[in-house]
């Protein structure tokens, strides 16, 4: 197995390790939960930069990185929608739009066909994790025990995250569509 191809591997167990570290509903789960977030955000760009770069680009990493992006995406979304933190239906249409297009892609496989991430999916993976590092940031903010500044900038930090998820609906629905008129 090569770097980049564990690096993808490592997402779904941080995956874990963050479902497990959100349950905890602590300041200290909050904010390693916030840490191994972004340490998994960054193996998603290294993965495929490394993979690229050194020609190690695999049908493997094609077809798990967007994977191990839902995994994590969505397993993250499903704790923050059970805690209350962000709406159940954003997290529903997020799920839904990356099932089927994780099915179709596995059914494309089965026929030999590696449908690879398009433009559109890649920007709405960007915009997910952006949103869901802003709402971890703010879960931290406000379990601080220096959060006394926290009540001054609450209310617009949770206007700019409901914009930013927002955004993320919208442009997952988009790259939905996008994926499957480009399929045909």
């Amino acid at each position: 197995m090569n770097l980049p191809n564990a690096l993808t591997l490592s997402r779904i167990v941080l995956a874990v390790v963050l479902v497990y570290l959100l349950e905890m509903s602590s300041p200290t789960g909050n904010i390693l939960a916030a840490i191994v977030f972004a340490i998994a955000s960054i193996t998603d760009f290294y993965d495929g930069y490394l993979a690229k770069k050194n020609g190690l680009v695999s049908d493997f990493g094609k077809i798990m990185d967007p994977i191990a992006d839902k995994v994590l995406l969505l397993s993250t979304l499903a704790v923050l929608a059970h805690i209350g933190m962000i709406a159940w239906w954003i997290f529903i249409v997020i799920a839904i739009r990356e099932i089927f297009v994780t099915v179709s892609r596995l059914l494309a496989m089965r026929q030999g066909k590696v449908l690879a991430a398009e433009r559109a999916g890649k920007i709405k993976t960007v915009v997910q994790i952006i949103a869901v590092s802003s709402i971890l940031l703010y879960m931290v903010a406000q379990q601080s025990e220096y959060s006394s500044w926290f009540s001054q900038v609450q209310h617009p930090w949770h206007l700019i995250n409901q914009g930013i998820l927002l955004l993320a609906v919208i442009l997952t629905i988009y790259s939905g569509v996008e994926y499957f008129c480009n399929k045909r």
